[in-house]
C-alpha cells in the first residue's frame, strides 16, 4: 500500500515576533520613573532579599530570645561573646548564648544607652555604657556597677579614640584621662583629660560619636567634624560639612571603613577626602520619607539595614556586582548589635530578635514583588502579548496579579500555586489572554512563605508605530 503524503503548510512568520526576553538577575528596588528603569528594576518590594543573587528570594525571619517592658533602649556586646540589652522596664539584662540574668535595675525608662568595651587600667576589658541620664556603669564579666570617679553622669553617646573614653555633654565633647576611664576632670598633662565645645551655626548639640584607629567622627544633625591627633596639645578638629549631618547616634552604621548616617534628606556615605554622598540611596529616595531621631542602623556582617519608624526596614547589599537595595517590613527595629556573626535586632515591642530561619517567631513571611510596567521597543510602540512564565521554588504559596496600567492598584489575580515541604524548580506560565493588545502591562507576585524567583520571561509581537 503506497502511503499517502501530503505536504507540510510553510507559514511565513509573521513580523515583529521577538524572542523570549528572560531576567535572571533581579537587581532590587528602584523608585525612579517606572517606563524608564532598567527591566531588572521592581517598583516595590516586600520583604524580598538578594541574598541568593541574581535569584530574588524571601527575607531571613527571625526567633524571639527575649522580651521585657515594651521597648529596647539599647544594645551592647562584651568582648564579643555576651549580648547586654537594657529594656524600658529599667533593667540590664545579660544574654550568655542561653539564658538571661538581670544585672541592674531602676534605670532610667525613656533614655537611649550606648556602649563600647574598654580596658586601660582596669583589671579585663569592661563594656561601658552611658545614656546622658543615669551615672555611666560598667560590666566586668561579673557584675554591672557604676564606673565612678568623675566620669559625667550627663554624658552620651560613649566611644573610644587614642586608648580614651570619649562622650558628648550637650555641645561639649569630653574625653577621658589616657587609659584611665574614671578620671575626666585632670587637665595637667599631655595624660590628662580633655574638653571642647563644638561650634554649629545652628547651635544644635552632638548627635553622635564614632572612633577608629585613626580618627574620632562627631556628628550633629545637619553637621560633621572629625578630630585628629593623640594629645591634648594636638588634637585638632576639622569641619567636614554643614549641610547634613546624622540624625542620632543610632541612626549610624560602619562597615569596610565607610561611615553610613542618616539624614533627613537621604542617606549618606562617607569614607574620608572627599563630602558626604547620597548618590547610593537615591534610587529609593521615595521611600525614605520619614526618617527621625527614632531612627536606626545596623549591620549582619555583609547588608546594611536602615530602619525608617513606621515599619520601614530598608536594605541594602553593598557586595560589588549588586548594590541592591530592598524593603523589609514586620520588624519594628529601634537598636541593632552583631554579635559572632548573627545580627541582632531590640524592637518598638521590647523583644530582643536573632535573624534566622525561614519564619518571624513560626508565623509564615508575607512578600511581594512588583516589576515595572514592560512596553515594546519605545513606550508609543503597540504590542501584542504571546507568552509570559516566571520560574519558582516555593515552600509556601504564591498569586501572579497582572495590571494595565504603569501605576496603581487595578490588579486582576491569573494563577495562583502552592509550593511543597521540599521546593522543587518549576515553571509557572502566567495567563496573558486578557491582556494581549494592552500597551504594557505590569505583573506582582506575592505570597506567603519562602519563595526564591529564578527568572520571569516574556515574549511579545510589536506591532506597526501607525
Amino acid at each position: 500500500m503506497k502511503p499517502i503524503q501530503y505536504d507540510s503548510p510553510n507559514y511565513q512568520p509573521l513580523p515583529g515576533i521577538l524572542s523570549p526576553v528572560s531576567i535572571r538577575e533581579f537587581r532590587g528596588l528602584n523608585s525612579f520613573d517606572p517606563l524608564s528603569i532598567d527591566d531588572r528594576f521592581f517598583t516595590d518590594m516586600q520583604n524580598m532579599s538578594t541574598a541568593d543573587y541574581p535569584a530574588l528570594t524571601t527575607r531571613p525571619g527571625y526567633t524571639v530570645i527575649g522580651q521585657a517592658g515594651n521597648r529596647v533602649l539599647g544594645m551592647g556586646v562584651w568582648e564579643g561573646r555576651e549580648l547586654h540589652v537594657v529594656f524600658n522596664d529599667g533593667t540590664w539584662r545579660r544574654w550568655n548564648g542561653s539564658d538571661w540574668a538581670t544585672h541592674a535595675s531602676g534605670l532610667n525608662t525613656s533614655a537611649e544607652w550606648t556602649f563600647t568595651n574598654f580596658q586601660g587600667n582596669l583589671d579585663r576589658v569592661n563594656l561601658i555604657g552611658c545614656n546622658g541620664v543615669d551615672a555611666m556603669r560598667r560590666y566586668d564579666g561579673g557584675s554591672v556597677q557604676g564606673l565612678g570617679g568623675s566620669s559625667p553622669a550627663n554624658g552620651k553617646y560613649i566611644t573610644t579614640y587614642q586608648n580614651r573614653l570619649w562622650c558628648a555633654v550637650g555641645k561639649e565633647l569630653w574625653a577621658s584621662k589616657l587609659d584611665n576611664p574614671t578620671v575626666w576632670d585632670s587637665f595637667l598633662t599631655e595624660e590628662g583629660s580633655y574638653r571642647r565645645q563644638m561650634e554649629s551655626s545652628r547651635g544644635e548639640q552632638i548627635s553622635m560619636l564614632t572612633g577608629s584607629l585613626t580618627k574620632l567622627t562627631i556628628g550633629m544633625p545637619n553637621s560633621l567634624h572629625e578630630l585628629y591627633g593623640g594629645l591634648p596639645s594636638d588634637f585638632n578638629t576639622k569641619l567636614i560639612t554643614e549641610d547634613m549631618g546624622p540624625v542620632a547616634n543610632k541612626a549610624t552604621v560602619t562597615q569596610e571603613g565607610f561611615l553610613r548616617f542618616m539624614h533627613k534628606t537621604g542617606i549618606y556615605d562617607y569614607g574620608g577626602g572627599t563630602l558626604p554622598s547620597k548618590s547610593f540611596s537615591d534610587i529609593v529616595g521615595t521611600y525614605l520619607d520619614g526618617v527621625t531621631d527614632q531612627s536606626a542602623a545596623g549591620t549582619d556582617g555583609t547588608r546594611m539595614l536602615f530602619n525608617i519608624p513606621g515599619d520601614k526596614l530598608l536594605v541594602y547589599d553593598p557586595r560589588p556586582g549588586i548594590q541592591a537595595w530592598s524593603l523589609w517590613r514586620g520588624i519594628p527595629a529601634v537598636h541593632f548589635i552583631q554579635m559572632q556573626n548573627k545580627l541582632y535586632v531590640g524592637d518598638a515591642q521590647g523583644r530582643v530578635l536573632r535573624l534566622e530561619g525561614q519564619t518571624d517567631a513560626g508565623n509564615a513571611i508575607a512578600w511581594s514583588a512588583t516589576t515595572k510596567p514592560f512596553n515594546g521597543g519605545t513606550i508609543a510602540q503597540k504590542q501584542r502579548w504571546y507568552k509570559l512564565w516566571v520560574v519558582v521554588e516555593l515552600s509556601g504559596s504564591m498569586n501572579i496579579h497582572v495590571s494595565p496600567s504603569i501605576t496603581g492598584e487595578d490588579w486582576t489575580l491569573v494563577n495562583s500555586i502552592s509550593g511543597s515541604g521540599s521546593p522543587q524548580v518549576r515553571r509557572v506560565i502566567i495567563p496573558v489572554a486578557k491582556f494581549t493588545r494592552e500597551n504594557w502591562i505590569r505583573v506582582r507576585f506575592s505570597g506567603t512563605g519562602w519563595a526564591r524567583i529564578h527568572e520571569f520571561t516574556r515574549q511579545v509581537r510589536q506591532l506597526p508605530l501607525y
